[in-house]
C-alpha cells in the first residue's frame, strides 16, 4: 500500500479540482474506489485487489456542498496521518531505541514463521558448527546440507570464510572483530531459521561467550551446537590452508590453538570425538571424510 503519512490539507484549497482526482493523485501508483469522508474509511485497491478489512462505502454525492467537501479533508487529514496501521483511536506506538538505532518500530507481518515453515514442510533452525581449524567444520556442513538436500529439506551454508568475502570483510582478526564477526553470522542465521530454513553455520567460533550469545537470539530448541572435538595435533598436522605452519613461522597472528586460545562447548548437542583411535580419525580428515 502506497505510504499514507502525508497532510492532505492542500486539497482543500482546490475547489476547482476534482476532489477524488486529487486524492487519487496523491496516492498513487494505487487508485481511490471508495470514500466516505463523514465515516473516515478509506477503501484503496490496485487494479482488482482489494482490501480484506475495509469495508467499501457509498461514494459521496456530487450535491454535497463544499464545507462538507472541507469536512471531509479534515477527516481524511486524521486518518492518513494517524499512527497505528492508520486506525485513528489507537494510541502512539513506543518506539524503541537498540543499539545505535534510536526510534525504531518492529513491525509485525501477518505471515509468520509457522507458515513459512508450513509451506517449506520442515523447521527452521540453525546448527551452529564450531572447531578448530581443520577439524572438518565445512566438511561436515557441506555433508549435511548435501544429505538433508536429498531428502526435500531447504539449507543455506554460512561458512566462516565464505562470509567474510562479503558481509564481514571490513573485519579483522582481532579479539573485538571476531566477536562481531560471530554477532553479524548470528543476527543472519536468526533470520535464515525465522524463513523457515536449515542454517548451518560453520566457522571456529572460539569464544564461548560469542557462541552463547547467539543461541540466545533464538527460541529454545531451535540453535543446535556441534562441536569437532578434534585435537589440535591432528588438525595441525592436516593443516588444509597452511595456516598453522604459517602461525608457528610467526606470519599470522591470533591464531587460534597457537597463539589466541579455543574455548570448548560446555553443553554441545552434538560433539564428535576425536580423542581416541587419533590415526584413524587423522587418516579420515586427510580424505576428507568425518568421523
Amino acid at each position: 500500500m502506497a505510504s499514507v503519512g502525508f497532510r492532505s490539507s492542500s486539497l482543500c484549497k482546490s475547489q476547482d479540482m476534482d476532489f477524488f482526482k486529487a486524492l487519487s493523485a496523491k496516492l498513487r501508483p494505487v487508485n481511490v474506489s471508495v470514500l466516505n469522508c463523514k465515516s473516515k474509511r478509506l477503501g484503496i485497491s490496485s487494479g482488482e485487489v482489494r482490501s480484506n478489512f475495509l469495508e467499501p462505502t457509498k461514494a459521496m454525492d456530487a450535491s454535497e456542498t463544499t464545507s462538507d467537501i472541507n469536512d471531509g479533508c479534515n477527516a481524511i487529514d486524521d486518518l492518513l496521518t494517524t499512527d497505528c496501521d492508520g486506525f485513528p483511536g489507537k494510541s502512539t506506538p513506543k518506539m524503541s531505541t537498540v543499539g545505535h538505532s534510536t526510534n525504531i518500530l518492529w513491525h509485525k507481518c501477518s505471515v509468520e514463521k509457522s507458515d513459512r515453515q508450513e509451506l517449506l514442510k520442515q523447521k527452521g533452525c540453525v546448527i551452529w558448527i564450531t572447531g578448530l581449524s581443520g577439524s572438518g567444520k565445512s566438511t561436515l556442513a557441506c555433508a549435511l546440507s548435501h544429505g538433508l538436500h536429498a531428502r526435500g529439506k531447504l539449507t543455506y551454508i554460512l561458512d566462516g570464510d565464505n562470509v567474510r568475502h562479503g558481509l564481514n570483510s571490513d573485519l579483522s582478526f582481532k579479539a573485538e572483530d571476531r566477536a562481531e564477526n560471530i554477532r553479524r553470522i548470528g543476527e543472519v542465521a536468526k533470520l535464515f531459521a525465522d524463513a523457515g530454513v536449515i542454517c548451518i553455520a560453520s566457522l571456529i567460533s572460539p569464544y564461548r561467550k560469542d557462541r552463547d550469545a547467539c543461541r540466545a537470539r533464538l527460541p529454545e530448541g531451535d540453535f543446535v551446537e556441534v562441536f569437532m572435538d578434534v585435537p589440535l595435533q591432528i588438525c595441525e598436522a592436516r593443516d588444509p590452508k597452511g595456516l598453522y605452519k604459517l602461525a608457528r613461522a610467526g606470519k599470522i597472528k591470533g591464531f587460534t590453538g597457537v597463539d589466541d586460545p579455543y574455548e570448548p562447548p560446555l553443553n554441545a548437542e552434538v560433539c564428535f570425538p576425536c580423542k581416541t583411535r587419533s590415526s584413524f580419525c587423522l587418516n579420515s580428515l586427510k580424505n576428507g571424510r568425518v568421523i
